[in-house]
């Protein structure tokens, strides 16, 4: 690799950035965000959503289409989704004679929805502490259950209608599969490959580096950082990181958790306050791999958190992954350190709090 120019300016200059975690490059073309914007607007009108409705079948008391009725929970409900992407008893396919360009393999798993909250008009930078602590231990007692006969638990939230998520009632959902999905497999491959090659998981040492370097901490405390990565795609893309080697949800102690929680409340307040508005985003967890990799090391493996917010500008507008995204690799204006310089400005305070 050529070695930087002295002319060269990273907030400016198109460049090049590797994610360590997949192989891939992201490019980078600050210099574009000055260009004007003339595309698509998404309606930036926040829906008023009530507090309960009696057709919605994620409240308390509510018969779902299946005809099972919700119990009148107060705190974090669980279900069997009733329209599961995987299910448990699929048979296997036919595998004799496979042709090379046609494989296919079985896929068995369970799929569940969690409501985080018995009212549907509340976010999660809204809630109180202990309601996002409930969460929490909801998401840790599953990846236990679960982790016993599956050997991947991918929790995530979709956020926002702009995101795809076809109901207002705070929810995410979780999908255990008997088989790592592309994007676990190819990061544990990446990790293991780099522990194997320098002793250390890769994300301890990007954690260091990153508290050492400051430019993309958008915050910290005593456990936890959150970061805009060195490679992130999504314009406020951001990573929770723990600054224990933790592998897997589970592995979290009652200190841990506490201050879990602070960084999710902090981060998530600090998304809506950036365009005052209910800020959309697709989130998950990753961590080390259950079933049959419990009895496996799993050493090379960090949990942490990932936010994908698609919004760029405003509330109205939009990050697209489309053309030469789609086509050849992904692509972003906005750097990952101007990106965590705005999110660290913004108050700690939700905007709605100071309307009042």
């Amino acid at each position: 690799m050529a070695s930087t120019s002295p002319n060269f300016d990273l907030s400016e200059h198109p460049h090049n950035r590797y994610n360590p975690l997949n192989g891939q490059w992201t490019l980078v073309s600050p210099h574009r965000c000055k260009r004007p914007w003339q595309g698509q607007a998404e309606n930036d009108t926040e829906i008023t959503v009530p507090e309960f409705d009696p057709t919605n079948p994620l409240c308390p008391g509510v018969t779902r289409p299946n005809g099972q009725k919700n119990p009148c929970y107060t705190s974090t409900f669980t279900f069997d989704n009733d329209f599961p992407a995987l299910l448990e008893s699929s048979p296997e396919p036919y595998l004799s004679n496979q042709d090379p360009l046609f494989q296919m393999t079985g896929a068995q798993g369970k799929c569940k929805v969690i409501c985080f909250h018995p009212t549907s008009n509340i976010t999660i930078p809204l809630m109180s502490l202990s309601e996002i602590l409930a969460i929490i231990d909801t998401w840790i007692i599953e990846t236990i259950e679960l982790g016993k006969i599956y050997n991947w638990i991918q929790i995530f939230e979709n956020k926002g209608s702009i995101m795809g998520c076809s109901n207002p009632h705070p929810h995410c959902q979780i999908w255990a599969s008997n088989f790592l999905p592309n994007e676990a497999k190819t990061k544990n491959d990446f990790q293991k490959q780099y522990y194997l090659e320098y002793g250390r998981p890769l994300l301890m040492d990007y954690v260091e580096r990153e508290i050492i370097k400051q430019e993309r901490l958008v915050l910290e405390n005593k456990n936890w950082i959150v970061v805009v990565p060195w490679w992130g795609v999504w314009p406020y893309e951001t990573m929770i990181l723990p600054k224990r080697h933790i592998q897997r949800f589970n592995d979290l102690n009652e200190n841990e958790k506490i201050s879990l929680v602070d960084v999710i409340k902090r981060l998530t307040t600090k998304y809506d306050n950036l365009f005052q508005t209910s800020f959309p985003y697709s989130m998950g967890w990753h961590g080390a791999p259950t079933g049959k990799y419990l009895i496996e090391s799993t050493d090379h493996w960090l949990f942490h958190g990932l936010y994908y917010p698609p919004l760029l500008r405003s509330s109205s507008i939009k990050k697209f992954n489309v053309g030469y995204e789609m086509l050849a690799q992904v692509q972003r204006d906005l750097t990952p350190e101007k990106a965590a310089e705005k999110l660290r400005q913004l108050p700690e305070i939700h905007y709605s709090f100071e309307k009042k």
